[in-house]
């Protein structure tokens, strides 16, 4: 089986679930290939966009052909510096485009824009992300990079670049050239900087989309493109509710895919690569069928929850110079809202301390005596302070007798005592010098005065 990891929290039982792995868990009935067989993509990646923990990964940082994942850099340059513009700029097809694709391919992926054609860049947007036009990345290419396909290549992986990808590296704009690679993890990262445009969530979770009329298409309604992400069609097999678009990709004997998706207001962004047709009962969507595997697991095992509870105390702590009580209470400021397992979550968080041996008295309910830091299988969720949750008194008596105890044991102290005893016995020394006669008084000389 290949290796991969559940990171952060991912606790025994979920191991055996997603991974298959054939060790009994506790308190789980059911063997883990009925609920989510081993996946066949050599690469895949899920981050939990509400907490930003990676909660599925295999080989999310080797580098793979990304196919038409290349599109949604493409579309990221697109809305970075033409959202607003959408509808305003119109742009023209030209024919050099068409040259650069069938050199490549006689059957690439398209949406019927035909030379000499002009376009919205809104419909150039919609054409890229349904039927993955590869013509409608070209001519967006063009227009962006002054009618030179490698100045807006260049833009393409500069821009990888500044988002953090590591493995990724553009040949193209649109995923033909089998020298686009990128990772899962890179991948995830493009899809999540486009998340962040209202309109790409209205574009990728719309199964069809209008293009309009022109000269070839004069009937209203009957110039319309469709999303290749079937996972959003409801009469599809590979349909699911929790699917808010994507995009997939597909070159040779296998398929990629990369999602959004969200159910009960927690989200996520999947990414599996190279996924290969056997891994498809049908052999039709195999790297469909894979996320939704994954993702009906997670969904169901996984949900966000308070890994603390701010109205119970954790801890304790002992308080010097008080009578009335000699801990105090310790509560958490923060619930550590985070993703966990639905049953038994939180009681699977490790808990760290940062806090002193003791504290002093008098003590107000709510001062700041520490953190806790939380962990799931040696990740860090997060850490927050521990408060007093009472007020604890000082003790006038005994804290003045300790500050005298103090005093006496303390290096100040010390050191006037040896000082003064190194004088004390100095002065004894001469004075037993004298007694013995050893030292003798100075007598003052005087000088006899004469008259002249």
């Amino acid at each position: 089986m290949p290796m991969k990891r559940f990171c952060a929290v991912l606790c025994a039982f979920v191991l055996v679930i997603v991974l298959g792995l054939p060790v009994a868990a506790e308190g789980i009935n059911g063997s883990a290939a009925d609920i989510a067989p081993d996946i066949m993509a050599p690469a895949a990646y899920v981050v939990n966009l509400d907490t930003n923990i990676v909660v599925y990964e295999k080989n999310s940082e080797t580098p793979l052909q990304a196919a038409s994942l290349t599109k949604m850099m493409t579309a990221l340059l697109l809305l970075e510096n033409y959202q607003d513009q959408l509808d305003t700029i119109s742009v023209t097809a030209p024919s050099y485009i068409y040259d650069l694709i069938w050199e490549k391919t006689t059957n690439a992926s398209t949406a019927d824009i035909r030379k000499g054609e002009t376009q919205t860049l809104r419909n150039l947007l919609y054409a890229m992300m349904l039927p993955s036009a590869n013509e409608a990345a070209y001519i967006v290419a063009d227009y962006m990079g002054g009618g030179s396909i490698d100045n807006f290549v260049a833009m393409m992986n500069e821009e990888a670049a500044r988002i953090g990808c590591t493995g990724t590296t553009f040949a193209d704009p649109c995923g033909l050239d089998t020298n686009n690679v990128t990772t899962a993890r890179d991948a995830y990262l493009i899809l999540r900087a486009l998340t962040s445009y209202d309109i790409f969530a209205t574009v990728v979770s719309t199964p069809s989309y209008d293009m309009g009329t022109n000269d070839r298409y004069t009937t209203p309604g009957t110039y319309v493109i469709q999303n290749t992400d079937k996972m959003l069609n409801e009469g599809s097999a590979y349909y699911r509710s929790y699917v808010r678009g994507g995009k997939t990709g597909s070159l040779g004997e296998w398929q990629n895919f990369a999602g959004w998706h969200t159910q009960d207001g927690i989200s996520y962004i999947s990414v599996v690569l190279n996924v290969p047709y056997e891994a498809d009962p049908d052999q039709a969507r195999p790297a469909l069928y894979e996320t939704a595997q994954l993702m009906d697991v997670i969904f169901d095992s996984f949900t966000i929850a308070a890994a603390l509870d701010p109205t119970q105390p954790i801890t304790e702590i002992p308080v010097d110079y008080a009578t009335q009580s000699d801990t105090v209470m310790l509560y958490p400021t923060d619930n550590m809202m985070t993703l966990l397992p639905k049953e038994g979550g939180a009681a699977l968080t490790e808990q760290t301390f940062n806090l002193p041996k003791s504290i002093a008295a008098p003590v107000r309910q709510g001062d700041v005596v520490g953190t806790v830091t939380l962990t799931i299988e040696g990740e860090v969720i997060g850490t927050t302070d521990l408060i007093a949750g009472s007020d604890v008194a000082r003790n006038q008596v005994l804290y003045t007798i300790a500050r005298v105890g103090e005093f006496f044991s303390s290096t100040y102290f010390k050191v006037v005592v040896m000082l003064t005893m190194i004088v004390v016995a100095v002065y004894a020394f001469l004075f037993v010098l004298a007694a013995l006669g050893v030292l003798k008084p100075i007598e003052k000389s005087s000088k006899k005065r004469t008259n002249k």
